[in-house]
């Protein structure tokens, strides 16, 4: 049985209706929240590389799993869910514990914003969620745009992305791996050695 394995929830249907908020408007929201937050994933990209390279059908960002309840209060008119393998359930359920993404949904209209992920961390350093070995104190995870909006290190976004390749993912790390400097890309190819060893992408890390 899949260890994340959670019974009950509901299914997610393929149209699942979203309106992502853009990393500005995210950050004019949580602009007073004190806790760290970043965003992740395929809008971290862009935001590392300047410009908006494609859709983004939606938004994540990551904040520290102990700072969750700051950001849930800074959307106390909207709903919350946690997501996971497909499936659904409301904020209070036991698979809060079992999955670490928490979708922001208009309590009207059913419309999702955001999502949240919760991750691991140990203190003021950032833990992987994929491997625990894996850590960075937050001022190496964390960058800013010049309008201030955080957002991950490329680096490690191309590590998680490098899990399921799909070919806008290969098209990101195509594009960023130019950009990286010495430093990123020798932490993404040992990285990547480790959680996913003879992965196509080490052969251009090697390269670089």
């Amino acid at each position: 049985m899949d260890a994340d394995y959670t019974p009950g929830g509901e299914l997610l249907d393929d149209d699942v209706p979203w309106e992502p908020w853009t990393p500005e408007e995210v950050a004019v929201r949580l602009a007073e929240v004190s806790s760290r937050w970043y965003v992740v994933a395929g809008w971290a990209l862009d935001l590392f590389r300047g410009r908006v390279t494609r859709p983004h059908e939606d938004i994540e960002i990551g904040v520290p799993a102990e700072s969750f309840r700051n950001i849930r209060s800074a959307f106390s008119t909207y709903e919350f869910d946690v997501v996971g393998s497909g499936r659904r359930w409301p904020l209070e359920d036991s698979a809060f514990n079992t999955h670490f993404q928490t979708w922001v949904r208009d309590n009207e209209s059913g419309v999702y914003h955001l999502d949240v992920f919760r991750d691991p961390h140990d203190g003021d350093e950032w833990v992987c969620r994929r491997d625990p070995t894996i850590r960075l104190p937050y001022d190496q995870v964390i960058r800013f745009t010049d309008g201030a909006v955080p957002y991950m290190s490329p680096e490690i976004v191309l590590l998680f992305k490098a899990k399921a390749t799909r070919i806008k993912d290969q098209k990101d790390f195509d594009d960023v791996l130019p950009l990286l400097d010495q430093r990123q890309v020798k932490w993404l190819g040992e990285n990547l050695e480790l959680l996913h060893p003879g992965h196509p992408w080490l052969a251009a890390l090697t390269a670089t």
